[in-house]
Parts: C-alpha cells; structure tokens; sequence
C-alpha cells in the first residue's frame, strides 16, 4: 500500500502519466535580499536562493526548457513537463515581465502546468490577477514558504513577514481557484515537537493542497552557518529525521499531497548533515520504517 499521498500519485491522478520537473531560473531576485525588507534573506538561504539546479537566467525559457528535456531524458521517457519557477521569489517583479516569463513558460505543447515558488507577502492583486488568468489556460502551483507557524522562530529566521500572511494568501489563492503548497523545514533551532505539530495542524487547518518536508541544511556562505559555526546546536540524524517525518505524516490531514519529504542540499555547499546526500537511502528508511509501524498519512489526524 501507499502509505502517503505523493506527488507522484497526484501528478498521474491529473494528467494521466508521470510528469518531470523543468527547474526555470527568471533572474530574480527576493525582498528580503535587495533591501526592501533585509538584504540578508532568510538565514538558511544559499546564494543561489533554492535554485542551484537551474540553468542560467541569461538564456530564453524556451531554451532553458529545451536543456531541461535534454537532460530528463536520461531518466525520464515521458514527454509532459512542468515549467518550475524555482530560485529566489519568483513573483516579485513588475507584472509586465512576470507575463512574458510565465507564457513562454506554458507556450510548449509539452508543458502542461507552471510551478512557482514565491513569498506569501509578494502576491499583489496584479500579480494575483495573472495568476488566475494563466491559471485558466495550464495549472498553476503555486509554493510558498512558510518553514514554521511560530512567528518567534520567524524572527530568527529573518523570514520577513508575520503568519498571518500566509493564512491570509493562502485563503485568497483559494479563493481565486490557485492550488498552493507550503515549505516546511523541521528540526528549526529551539522548536520543540509540540511546537512542530502546531506548525502542521495551522496548515492543516488551511485550503492549502500540498506540503514539501525537508530537513534543515547548514550551507557554506549562509548566516546560519556563521551561527553553527559560533554555537552548534543539535541536528537530525538519520534516525531521528526518520520518525519526525512519520510523526508529521500521520498527524497530515489524508487529502493533503505530500510533494517531498526529504532534500538535497547542494553537495559543494553543505556542512551539515551530510547524511542527507544520501537521498535514497532516506527514502528507503522512512519508507521501511512507515510499514514496520503499521503508519500511514492521517493515522493521528483529527478533523
């Protein structure tokens, strides 16, 4: 049996067949870096802003796509993509370009949605009004960060904006007919395990429709690392990551699409933990682990 809801399942649910990301690099940048709120960003966040595996933002979309198939294709025999809108926040530009960069994006036959990942606090009405209209032509999924519902971890993770934010983006793409997904890192310094499940009942308790797992990765050049390197505070290891992450699916309402419950943090940028390279074995072991304990996706989740 399956025991959680993946995106895999999701994507096969939607469109038939398995569907390969396209990692899209828009040359954006963030207002949390350029000044607007902070020039700092989020002290986790690598100088490529999440999208080391993008190709460079000089080249056209339609290149960018045309390298990405290129490359998918030594592991992937399909042929429907989704264009993926990955580093730094990609709303967070004058309408008039995110337009241009978003239908060159859908304009491939073989693409069939856009994946953005962006901040809840940089979704204008303009902004929001494209969304809806390039919505109507492919999907759009939209990411957005939220990392933990505790705004007190927020401030030390210079995130930039309060909770109450995302609820209320969140509720607004709901509105607008807008599927979003929410980032959440766990094993956040000074959060407790209590502390986590509040963090995934707030999201429960949203229309949001899918979440993405990850561990918390030191990389080189962030502040995070400067304070680690000062101060090193506990991490996840494999085994303890394993059961945090079950903890989490089973207190996960059952509708929700479990898009990732892992990460790969660059392998040139990563201090810690290196066990996180390793991302079948990850797998494996939660996996392994989810069917020693008879668990599943909703076990301990009250409506």
């Amino acid at each position: 049996m399956e025991r959680y809801y993946s995106y895999s399942r999701f994507l096969k649910e939607r469109f038939g067949e398995k569907v390969y990301k396209i990692s899209i690099n828009g040359g954006f940048t963030c207002p949390n870096r350029d000044g607007t709120l902070s020039t700092g960003g989020c002290i986790f966040c690598s100088e490529g802003g999440s999208g080391e595996y993008s190709e460079s933002a000089l080249l056209p979309v339609s290149r960018q796509i045309a390298l990405g198939r290129e490359q998918s294709s030594r592991k992937y025999s399909g042929g429907r993509y989704i264009a993926y809108f990955q580093a730094f926040t990609n709303t967070y530009a004058p309408v008039e370009r995110l337009r241009a960069l978003y239908e060159a994006a859908i304009a491939p036959e073989e693409i069939v949605a856009v994946a953005i990942g962006t901040r809840p606090d940089c979704l204008p009405e303009e902004v929001l009004d494209l969304l809806e209209e390039i919505n109507r032509q492919k999907p759009v999924f939209l990411e957005m960060g939220l990392q933990t519902c505790h705004d007190s971890t927020a401030a030390f993770l210079n995130r930039g904006y309060e909770t109450r934010v995302f609820t209320e983006a969140a509720n607004t793409c709901a509105s607008r007919g807008i599927r979003t997904t929410a980032h959440l890192i766990l094993g956040l310094p000074g959060e407790t395990p209590d502390m986590l499940a509040e963090t995934i009942a707030y999201v429960n308790a949203l229309p949001v429709s899918g979440v993405k797992l990850s561990m918390l990765h030191i990389l080189k050049n962030t502040r995070l690392a400067d304070i680690y390197a000062q101060e090193p505070f506990p991490l996840f290891t494999l085994e303890s990551y394993v059961d945090c992450v079950i903890s989490c699916l089973e207190m996960l309402r059952p509708d929700m699409v479990v898009e990732r419950i892992t990460g790969d943090g660059p392998r040139d940028l990563l201090i810690a933990p290196t066990w996180s390279l390793h991302k079948r074995q990850v797998l494996n072991s939660i996996h392994q682990e989810m069917k020693r304990r008879n668990s599943f996706q909703g076990k301990q989740w009250k409506k």
